[in-house]
């Protein structure tokens, strides 16, 4: 890899930051591949006069947001473009997105208030045909479809549920700021997607995906009840444990 093709950015912003942006804009104009190997730090640090220790940072920084991966003796090489998530927390997806340096989006598909049926009063601890909020949103990630969202919310404890504008906060950011969580129940499994779905994530219908259902609750009662729908080439899980 030449110098010549490692144009040093504009002095107005952090020489790593720099570097960041040049990697990224190698990787989303398909000049560097999926595990295409990258310059090395040395490489990096002469190539935009700067330290090893700013290019490692750069390096860095961009492995943990996933756009990178580093093999031990091997180097550095561009990440697969699959989004994950953690099956241990909670995280916004328009944060998760962000951090990958990705934008978020969203399409909003139903915003109402219905009534519960057996599964969902029983999720939520209602009385079946009780009133609760409903809502379908689809997140997108660099304008690509990669979760189906549909929830259903207790109008008791957030009763300003049906007039958020959750193209600019998702549900999970405005649920977690006005009922904190106490508890998550969350069960995955493998599903094909069904006509709607299929419709929503611009996928055939039968097409493999990861399935979340999941409750959160608060200290005052069970909030929300939401099942979570990925394309299965689209999304990963993963998690880790210290002992």
């Amino acid at each position: 890899m030449s110098s010549q093709t490692l144009a040093p950015e504009s002095s107005s912003q952090p020489r790593y930051a720099a570097i960041k942006a040049h990697i990224r804009a190698q990787i989303e104009s398909g000049e560097w591949p999926a595990h295409f190997r990258v310059p090395s730090e040395n490489q990096l640090s002469q190539d935009f006069n700067v330290s090893r220790m700013t290019a490692r940072r750069a390096l860095s920084e961009l492995t943990d947001e996933g756009v990178l991966m580093r093999s031990q003796g091997l180097g550095t090489f561009v990440a697969e473009p699959v989004a994950a998530g953690s099956l241990l927390e909670v995280r916004n997806i328009a944060d998760e997105i962000a951090a990958r340096g990705h934008s978020y989006s969203n399409r909003i598909l139903t915003l109402e208030q219905t009534v519960a049926n057996t599964e969902v009063a029983r999720a939520l601890g209602l009385t079946e045909g009780a009133a609760v909020y409903h809502s379908i949103i689809v997140h997108l990630d660099n304008g690509l479809p990669i979760q189906f969202e549909e929830r259903y919310t207790n109008p008791t404890l957030v009763p300003e549920y049906l007039q958020q504008d959750f193209s600019a906060a998702t549900p999970n950011e405005y649920l977690t700021r006005v009922a904190p969580l106490t508890e998550v129940d969350t069960t995955v499994e493998a599903t094909g997607a069904d006509e709607a779905v299929g419709k929503a994530l611009e996928i055939k219908p039968g097409t493999a995906c990861l399935q979340i259902w999941r409750r959160t609750k608060s200290s005052a009662g069970t909030v929300s009840f939401a099942r979570l729908v990925h394309p299965g080439n689209r999304y990963r899980l993963g998690a880790q444990l210290r002992f």
